[in-house]
Parts: C-alpha cells; sequence; structure tokens
C-alpha cells in the first residue's frame, strides 16, 4: 500500500489493495484491479474489483457486497448453469449435486461493466482438463447470463 494506491476497509468483504504482482527480477507489475479476499469455510474466495482508485472500486461495492450475501444460492446457481452447460443432456440432480461438491469458487470479479464473474477450479479434476477452469457470468439481477471457459 502507498500514497499513489491508497488501500480500502470495507466492513463486509475486508481490506482491498491495489493488486500487484512481483516478478522473478524483482520488476513490479501494478495492475488495474483491486483484490481482497473473504473467507469460505477452510480456504478464502480471492475478490478481483476492477478500478485503479478507491472512487472507481467503491462504485462497484454495493452490487459485490449484495452477491457475497447472497452467495450460497448464488453459486449452487453457477454451478448447475456449467454443469448444464457443459452436459450432452439435461443432467440428472445427482450430476447437479456432484457439480455443486466438485466446482469449488476460487474468485469474484466485479467489473466496470456491473458484471460478476464467478471463476472456479474443478477440485478434483473429473470435470475440465487441466489448467481449464469454468466460470459464470452473472447480470445485476444476479442471473446467469454466460458459462465460459477459460485457461
Amino acid at each position: 500500500m502507498s500514497a499513489q494506491h491508497p488501500s480500502i476497509d470495507d466492513p463486509d468483504l475486508g481490506a482491498l489493495i491495489r493488486a500487484e504482482s512481483t516478478f522473478d527480477d524483482g520488476t513490479v507489475a501494478v495492475h488495474d484491479w483491486y483484490a481482497g479476499s473473504i473467507p469460505d469455510g477452510d480456504g478464502e474466495i480471492e475478490l478481483m474489483i476492477d478500478g485503479t482508485g478507491p472512487e472507481s472500486v467503491e462504485a462497484r461495492l454495493p452490487r459485490l457486497r449484495a452477491v457475497v450475501a447472497a452467495l450460497d444460492s448464488i453459486r449452487r446457481t453457477a454451478s448447475d448453469a456449467i454443469v448444464t452447460r457443459f452436459s450432452d443432456i439435461e443432467p440428472e440432480q445427482h450430476e447437479l449435486d456432484d457439480g455443486a461438491d466438485d466446482l469449488r469458487l476460487e474468485a469474484i470479479e466485479a467489473s466496470e461493466d456491473d458484471e460478476i464473474v464467478l471463476h472456479f477450479v474443478d477440485s478434483c479434476g473429473q470435470h475440465f482438463p487441466d489448467g481449464y477452469w469454468p466460470a459464470a457470468h452473472l447480470d445485476t439481477d444476479g442471473r446467469v447470463t454466460a458459462v465460459t471457459i477459460e485457461s
């Protein structure tokens, strides 16, 4: 944290700081988003919020807070959408349940256009090839509008 890139302390989302990456040669890249995390069982879910300063990030926080508050139901809706999208036929209930168990929410991204993207990982390695992960895109009403595979 620096005066140039002040952090944001949100009562619901915790500390949010300007994201940086440090390379092997010591070079530091400052990204155009803020990062943080929220607890999730024994782990954490990474938060990524588009914006280069507190004002632009704070504009996205109410929407992000609402998603986090409803995360249990949104997570299940998103995993069901992912399983359905990549099934050849309508999945059976046990397949949706397996997907909900196997797809672990790793990150929530809040973009400038008010889209929320939930990034999942395949915790068992049976659903997606190594190096690829599914993502569910939510509209402003929390509905899944797209499911993508990212690498």
